[in-house]
C-alpha cells in the first residue's frame, strides 16, 4: 500500500508541473528563451544520466547478465516506439513558442500529451514497484524533461487562439493522465511476470530518444561559442546530478 501512495504522490506532483506554463505570462520572451533553453540542456543530460545510470542498471540487476540481451532489446523498443510516434502519429514534443506554427494542431498536442503523460505514469508505477530510490529517480527525470515541454505547450495554445485560463486548464488536464497511468502501472507491474523490467527498459529507450532527437538538436541550434559552451556545461550538470544520485545511498 505504501508503494500505491508513493505512486500517487509522485504522479499528482509530475501533473502540477502543467501550471509552470504560466510563467510565459510574466517573464520577458528574451528572458524565457534563455531559460528555456537552460532547461532543454539540463533535462536532456537528466534524461541521458538517469537512463544509463538508474534505468538500465536497475532492470540488468532484476534480470541477472544471462538475460541481459532483452534489457538492450527492450531498449532499442523503446527508443523505437518513440521515434515512430514521433514520426508518423505526429506526436512531437513542443519545447520552444516558435513552434506556434502548428497552432491549427493545439488540441492534438493536448491529446498526445495525455498519451504521453499516461505512458510517464506507467513508467514511474514501474519504477516504485522496482525500489523506492528508482522511483525517485525517475520521478525527478520525469519532472526535468516535462518542465520545458509545458513551458512550450502552453505557449502554442495560447498562440493557437485558446484564452489563457482554458489553456492552463486544459494542459493540466492532459497531464492528469499521469496520475492514472501511474494506478494502471502498479496493477500491471503486480500482475504481469516480466512488467518492470520492460517498462524500466522501454524508460530508457524512451529517455536516449527524447534526449538525442528533441532536446539536443534544440540547443545545437545555437552558433554562438559562449551561450554553447553554458549549454554544455548544464547538459553535463544534468548527466553529473544523475551520477551523484546514483553514488549516493537514497
Amino acid at each position: 500500500m505504501t508503494v500505491f501512495l508513493n505512486i500517487i504522490i509522485a504522479t499528482f506532483l509530475i501533473s502540477l508541473v502543467a501550471f509552470v506554463g504560466a510563467l510565459t505570462l510574466f517573464l520577458k520572451e528574451k528572458l524565457l528563451d534563455k531559460i528555456l533553453l537552460l532547461l532543454v540542456a539540463f533535462s536532456a543530460g537528466a534524461l541521458i544520466g538517469g537512463a544509463f545510470f538508474h534505468l538500465i542498471p536497475e532492470a540488468l540487476e532484476n534480470v541477472g547478465l544471462e538475460n541481459s540481451l532483452n534489457v538492450f532489446l527492450y531498449v532499442i523498443c523503446g527508443f523505437l516506439t518513440f521515434f515512430i510516434l514521433e514520426n508518423f502519429i505526429k506526436w512531437h514534443h513542443c519545447h520552444k513558442r516558435e513552434h506556434s506554427k502548428i497552432m491549427p494542431f493545439s488540441y492534438l498536442i493536448l491529446v498526445s500529451d495525455a498519451i504521453h503523460n499516461f505512458i510517464d505514469g506507467l513508467i514511474i508505477a514501474a519504477s516504485f514497484v522496482s525500489s523506492f530510490s528508482i522511483g525517485i529517480i525517475t520521478t525527478l527525470v520525469v519532472a526535468f524533461h516535462e518542465i520545458p515541454q509545458e513551458i512550450g505547450d502552453f505557449g502554442v495554445l495560447i498562440y493557437g487562439g485558446i484564452k489563457k485560463a482554458k489553456a492552463l486548464l486544459l494542459n493540466f488536464l492532459s497531464a492528469i493522465t499521469v496520475v492514472l497511468g501511474g494506478v494502471v502501472g502498479y496493477f500491471i507491474s503486480g500482475e504481469i511476470s516480466g512488467s518492470i523490467t520492460f517498462l524500466l527498459s522501454f524508460a530508457a529507450g524512451g529517455f536516449v530518444y527524447i534526449a538525442s532527437s528533441d532536446l539536443i538538436p534544440e540547443i545545437k541550434t545555437c552558433t554562438v561559442l559562449k551561450k554553447t559552451s553554458s549549454y554544455f556545461f548544464v547538459f553535463l550538470l544534468g548527466i553529473g546530478l544523475m551520477l551523484l544520485l546514483r553514488l549516493l545511498p537514497l
